[in-house]
């Protein structure tokens, strides 16, 4: 019987040369460096050792193949009691905290079944250095932050996940129907104030039947299978670049914690038809005639439906403040940023005390 320790096949190892230590990806150099010793070990990816493949997805969701699951190396994977997110990494790392929330609280997760296997990945293209600089700045332009926060090392716990993403290509043929407005006016008589007679333009709305089809290819529509961050915070720092990645290569998470998909593929698949259908609402409405519209219904139908499971690379910083707990998320192929901070109640006093005298000063000024 497998423990959580062993139960993905050990196939590749990226040992340093020197010292025999796991190598790790380094970002800024892209080679694998060994976090003991420094020694750099060049690595090629070779477009041709793997292809990017598109797989079917109705028939993954009847019977998906054994050659498809696991992580194609030896990892260790355990949740967080505290947020329950799900992290592999490699045996040799002993995981003190959550990465994405701090617990202590990290229990070994077993799987009936090995998950899907990431058929792609964006490697890790801005560098840790770059990315503490970009959130110091980030920090020091927010006036509403304590004055504490600002002077406290944060940056030193900033560290890259590579967070699960399925991708959904489908064709659509989409036929709607709606009710379409053309504005017309008339004149209109009517008395004024003071008892004038007067005359005004007045809109008014012919409404008549419209129909039409959209065919439309929806390519790489992205569905986070991410629980351990913020989801606002991480479509914030979207797009990740689908056009850029490359088959998954076990050497370039080598040294980074993955995140285990919690959004499970049948959920995810709805999500894509949901994002799907809400775009292809905005597509029908752009063909709708005249200047208005109401009562439109449209009527999707999904064909080649496909998708990808990927992995994209962040860089992440997560903190306490007072009881609160707070994130930093940077996209780590654009450099793309968003976060949340803590704001000093003292400094929203006196910004709602300056606001109200602004008014004060105002209505004094009109009243003289």
């Amino acid at each position: 019987m497998p423990t959580p320790e062993t139960e993905l096949t050990a196939r590749e190892k990226f040992p340093c040369p020197a010292c025999g230590a796991q190598a790790e990806w380094n970002p800024a150099k892209q080679k694998l460096v060994c976090p003991f010793c420094g020694t750099e070990s060049p690595y090629h990816i070779n477009p041709s050792s793997g292809q990017i493949e598109e797989i079917d997805l109705v028939k993954t969701l009847r019977d998906l193949p054994d050659s498809l699951r696991g992580w194609h190396a030896e990892k260790r994977s355990v949740r967080c009691q505290n947020c329950r997110a799900v992290m592999v990494f490699d045996p040799t790392r002993v995981a003190q905290n959550c990465e994405f929330c701090g617990s202590p609280a990290l229990v070994p997760y077993d799987e009936i079944k090995d998950p899907i296997s990431p058929q792609s990945l964006l490697p890790f293209r801005v560098p840790d250095t770059s990315v503490r600089d970009q959130i110091r700045r980030w920090y020091a332009s927010k006036w509403f932050a304590p004055g504490k926060l600002k002077s406290r090392a944060l940056v030193d716990t900033v560290h890259g996940v590579y967070l699960p993403y399925w991708t959904f290509d489908a064709q659509v043929s989409c036929p709607w129907r709606a009710e379409a407005g053309y504005y017309y006016y008339t004149t209109e008589t009517y008395r004024d104030d003071q008892g004038r007679t007067a005359t005004r333009q007045v809109q008014h709305v012919r409404w008549e039947p419209a129909a039409g089809q959209v065919d439309h290819f929806f390519d790489d529509e992205p569905v986070p299978g991410s629980q351990g961050v913020n989801i606002n915070l991480l479509r914030a720092i979207e797009p990740f670049p689908t056009k850029e990645l490359v088959a998954y290569d076990a050497a370039m998470v080598s040294g980074f914690v993955v995140e285990h998909y919690q959004v499970v593929l049948i959920d995810a698949a709805q999500k894509s038809i949901d994002q799907m259908t809400a775009q292809l609402r905005e597509l029908c409405a752009q063909q709708i005639p005249g200047d208005t519209y109401r009562a439109l219904e449209i009527a999707p139908q999904f064909s080649d439906r496909t998708f990808k499971h990927v992995l994209v690379p962040v860089w992440l910083l997560t903190y306490t403040y007072g009881a609160r707990a707070f994130q930093v998320l940077v996209n780590g192929y654009t450099g793309k940023m968003d976060g949340t901070y803590p704001k000093s109640p003292w400094k929203v006093l006196f910004a709602v005390v300056l606001v109200l005298l602004f008014v004060l000063l105002l209505l004094y000024s009109q009243s003289n």
